[in-house]
């Protein structure tokens, strides 16, 4: 039952395709007068598979309605039916047959090698990325930037426009694609990826491609079943005014398609000489083929070609352009010989009218000597001196006593090459190493050779193990300086010649250091090396960029007289210097102790300076820190506390930058645009680091990222200040920001200051206007040691720190107005950081009291800050205080109280002092009326008791009258011992007193 459903189906489908070709041609209508279809006519295809994995061939007519008489459809292979390679799908037989001489196959797959044209199929796209951000007027027409195919290969765009190239194909089982490319410059963001057809990314890790060191790369990556679109994506920032290199793509092969029903013929200059090949192989130099060759014919003896070339050219006369010279190795009597080569490949005929003849070699010259640090053996050949010793060229010598030898590489006379130096030279049309020699040594320096063609690269490579430093370079040090190479180069040239130089750590891809174009006179060049690694430095140099045939400009040339690696691990001495002994054995000074020449002694620096190595005055030294920085005494690198106290008219301010130097700010300049593509100057600040430690690094993750299989990452660059080129995500369409082109603005802090300028480095006010007249800015001074062509002095950088309580946190950075990049020089970065974090810390004099009315009784006091508030962190605000009050109604009640109590006892003092007053006056009417009764003479008492009615508490009172004090006082003193008065009585006879 089930087979007989499979047929059912099968037999409705055949009816429904059918229907379905006779109404697409007509045939209903004009089938009588359609003759019957040729074999010539028509091909096969197979129908889609359906839901129990078969199909069927139908025949198809190259051109519809042009015959009719097809074969029946037939059932055809299964679905996973595929063949191998060198193999294809004989239609007709159903069978797989095995590709005819001068063709190839994958078998499963198809093979993009030639690209004369865009090959059928891929879509090839120019987009502008530009935002409208009101910060380009302009927007750049994008339709002219794609990727464009040059003959072996297809080149992207090299302007600031995103260029796609896409090719959709649809597989039937698993596959792959694989491609080889050239990716050569990191200011290219070249991604490469894979999306279905609901444009979900398949394999999102590899996404980042790698670039390049040595020629062409293999890339390959899996495909699922199903549909698959492919993209190759490119777009380039050239915010250094330089024109980057192109990415460069070829021989891209997909397998997993269903099949092959045909094999494809071999390019020009390739041929296939056995049936069932794969692949086609290159034709030998001086023979060519053209397309579909079984076997490749040789040129005429007057011309020449390359390998895989479609023709020969004739050879042109030789000139003096088409030899170079170059000397031979010291023999035993100390001589070298000067000997003229042709140049490889040779093109050029000697045989022709007017041809250079090559000059006779074989003039002897004295050697000369050998470079520093080397001597010369028996056998005449410059060998290093061992360690421990040290050499000008001529004979090794100890060092003395108390010293140590300083370990580098010097090269200055070029007899032969070095033997960590290698030359080769990479073709500049189809990026091919060659072989052969690009640099040949001639005695006082070493030059360029003639290439193959003008513009081909002719590079020179010297490979360094590592380095020894006198001193260790500490991560969170003010300079990690562990070495340092300075070479003296000259270049001669009629056209626009280049000479790069190149950095490369582990063996890992070369990075662009520097670059010069044109004519350059004799100078010298220094670069400092941070990591200490497995270091290459390459030069490469290309007299023109133009694809030209032959040799027009062999006589420009680059020339390098010297070079000079210092602290080179297990390299040679060319003299000692003094250091500290211990143990018998010679050793650096540890970090912070600078060496005293004079006893050879280490010693450390004193608090408040810092060991500085290579001032430009002079030997390694202390140096004093800058203001507002202090030096650590266990490592003495001069960094910021974090804390600086400013005196004003006034009042002292003091400041806590911990905040911001604990935690790194990730903060982005303001956006630009340039020819169509947005993206921002990204600045990462560290002011003062943890104890020297500076925490601000900026990466490069468009070149060596997300390497799962290394585990390595992009280009870092550690420092106080760096700056990197960032591309937003919704730009790059990627959830990831790209940074690429990261560089060291500072990398030692000299001083923290309100001043507008420090150790040489000025902060103009006017390219940040000031925001309060009452609190100044505090503005960090950096510098960088990094010396470069434009900047002879390296670069500086000013962080004007401004209080705004309004931004918390990281706050936001600006640039100035007239220079948008951060610079107006190019050496001299100013930012302006307004942050709350960089407002003093508050006090007793940011805050004021405010006192309450007298409500309930109760009166309350609160604080708030003085506005503006100028202050952040420090001392909190006081709470509240409540504390009760009076109103005057109760004071009234108690002023009352108090007046009525005194008055009263006012009146019972007046009350009783008064009747005391009469009672005297009564006894001293007495004494008075008998006195005067008996004229002098006392009267006889008619008895010793009290009269009645009187009081026994009675007093006399005196004739002369007192006052009422003065008679309280009588009444106090003058009481007898028996309880009565006594008062003295004068008698009117003027006789002595007598008392009573």
């Amino acid at each position: 039952m089930a087979g007989a459903g499979t047929g059912t189906g099968a037999r409705r489908a055949l009816l429904a395709l059918c229907v379905a070709a006779a109404a697409a041609v007509g045939l209903c209508r004009v089938g009588e007068r359609l003759h019957v279809c040729k074999e010539s006519e028509y091909h096969y295809e197979y129908t889609a598979c359906d839901s129990a994995g078969a199909r069927w061939r139908v025949a198809v007519p190259h051109t519809p309605g042009l015959c009719t008489g097809l074969p029946d459809p037939v059932k055809g292979t299964e679905c996973s039916f595929s063949c191998k390679a060198g193999e294809f799908l004989d239609m007709k037989a159903q069978a797989c047959k095995p590709c005819a001489e001068g063709t190839y196959s994958l078998g499963t797959g198809v093979r993009f090698d030639e690209w004369d044209e865009l090959p059928h199929g891929f879509a090839n796209v120019a987009t502008n990325l530009e935002l409208d951000d009101g910060f380009s007027d302009v927007v750049e027409n994008c339709t002219t930037s794609t990727w464009v195919p040059l003959g072996d290969y297809i080149a992207s765009n090299t302007d600031e426009c995103t260029a796609t190239l896409m090719y959709a194909v649809s597989l039937k089982q698993s596959g792959t694609v694989s491609f080889e490319y050239i990716y050569p410059d990191s200011s290219i963001v070249f991604e490469f990826f894979v999306q279905n057809d609901q444009c979900q990314p398949t394999v999102e890790e590899s996404r980042w491609m790698r670039t390049t060191e040595k020629g062409w790369e293999f890339h390959s990556v899996e495909l699922s079943r199903g549909n698959n679109v492919l993209y190759w994506r490119t777009t380039a920032f050239s915010v250094w005014s330089k024109v980057p290199k192109p990415v460069l793509v070829r021989n891209i092969g997909i397998t997993g398609v269903a099949y092959t029903s045909e094999c494809f013929p071999c390019k020009p200059g390739t041929f296939a000489a056995a049936a069932g090949s794969s692949s086609c192989q290159l034709c030998p130099a001086n023979s060519f083929s053209s397309k579909g060759a079984t076997a490749c014919q040789p040129c005429e003896p007057t011309a020449y070609a390359e390998p895989g070339s479609a023709s020969c050219k004739m050879r042109p006369p030789c000139t003096d352009k088409d030899y170079f010279y170059t000397h031979t190795a010291c023999d035993a009597n100390g001589e070298t010989q000067l000997m003229f080569k042709w140049a490889e490949p040779k093109i050029c005929s000697e045989a022709l009218p007017r041809a250079a003849q090559l000059p006779p070699s074989g003039l002897k010259t004295r050697c000369p000597p050998c470079n520093p640090g080397f001597y010369k053996s028996n056998s005449s050949a410059c060998e290093p001196c061992p360690y421990g010793s040290y050499s000008n060229g001529s004979g090794c010598v100890r060092c003395p006593a108390g010293t140590e030898p300083v370990l580098g590489l010097e090269y200055k006379w070029w007899n032969v090459l070095p033997p960590n130096m290698e030359t080769t030279v990479l073709s500049g049309i189809n990026f091919e190493y060659k072989g052969m020699a690009g640099w040949e040594v001639a005695g006082d320096y070493i030059y360029t050779a003639a290439g193959a063609s003008d513009n081909d690269f002719m590079i020179l490579t010297l490979l360094v193990p590592g380095f020894s430093p006198p001193q260790p370079a500490l991560e969170d040090g003010d300079s990690k300086e562990v070495a340092r190479i300075t070479f003296v180069f000259e270049t001669v040239c009629s056209v626009s010649c280049e000479l790069y130089f190149m950095v490369g750590i582990n063996s890992r891809t070369n990075t662009p250091v520097e670059t010069w174009t044109g004519p350059r006179g004799k100078q010298s060049y220094t670069y400092v090396v941070e990591k200490n690694a497995t270091t290459s430095f390459t030069w490469a140099f290309q007299r023109t960029r133009y694809r030209e045939a032959g040799r027009r400009y062999t006589s420009d040339v680059a020339k390098l007289y010297s070079v000079n690696v210092t602290n080179v691990l297990g390299g040679v001495a060319s003299f000692c210097r003094r250091c500290a002994a211990t143990g018998g054995l010679c050793a650096p000074c540890p970090p912070g102790h600078a060496l005293d020449h004079s006893t050879g002694a280490c010693q450390p620096c004193p608090p408040g300076t810092f060991l500085r190595g290579h001032p430009p005055d002079g030997p390694p030294a202390c140096q004093p820190c800058g203001p507002g920085t202090r030096s650590n005494q266990v490592r003495s690198l001069c960094y910021s506390d974090c804390t600086f106290s400013l005196a004003l008219p006034g009042q002292t301010l003091h400041y806590d930058f911990s905040a911001l130097s604990a935690s790194t700010a990730f903060t982005s300049g303001p956006s630009f645009t340039s020819k169509g593509l947005k993206y921002f100057h990204h600045f990462n600040i560290s002011l003062c680091g943890n104890h020297g430690r500076k925490a601000a690094s900026c990466t490069d993750n468009v070149t060596d990222a997300r390497l799962p299989d290394e585990g390595g990452s992009g280009r870092v660059v550690t420092s106080h200040v760096c700056q990197a080129i960032v591309v937003p995500s919704d730009v790059v369409g990627h959830r990831a920001a790209v940074s690429s082109q990261p560089v060291s603005l500072a990398d030692r802090l000299l001083g923290v200051t309100v001043s507008s300028a420090l150790d040489g480095v000025a902060a103009p006010p006017e390219l940040f206007p000031p925001a309060s007249p009452e609190l100044p800015d505090v503005v960090f001074f950096f510098r960088s040691g990094e010396v470069t062509q434009s900047c002879a002095g390296g670069r500086a950088t000013t962080i004007r720190l401004r209080c705004d309580p309004l931004r918390p946190g990281t706050g936001s950075l600006a640039v100035p107005s007239k220079c948008p990049e951060g610079t107006c020089d190019g050496c001299t970065f100013h930012l302006l950081w307004a942050t709350a974090e960089g407002c003093p810390r508050c006090s007793a004099n940011h805050f004021r009291a405010i006192v309450g009315a007298c409500q309930g009784g109760v009166q309350r006091t609160t604080y708030v800050w003085k506005e503006p508030r100028l202050c952040h962190g420090g001392q909190r605000l006081p709470a509240p205080r409540v504390r009760p009050c009076r109103s005057a109604e109760f004071w009234l009640k108690v002023g009352v109280s108090v007046g009525t109590c005194v008055a009263v006892l006012l009146a019972a003092l007046a009350a009783y002092f008064w009747k005391k007053n009469q009672k005297l006056e009564y006894k001293y009417s007495r004494l008075v009326l008998n006195a005067a009764a008996k004229e002098s003479e006392l009267p006889a008492p008619d008895s010793c008791a009290i009269m009645e009615g009187e009081d026994g508490e009675d007093e006399l009172i005196f004739t002369s009258k007192k006052s009422l004090l003065g008679k309280i006082r009588c009444l106090a003193t003058k009481r007898t011992p028996d309880g009565f008065d006594s008062v003295p009585l004068k008698p009117s006879s003027g006789g002595t007193d007598l008392e009573l």
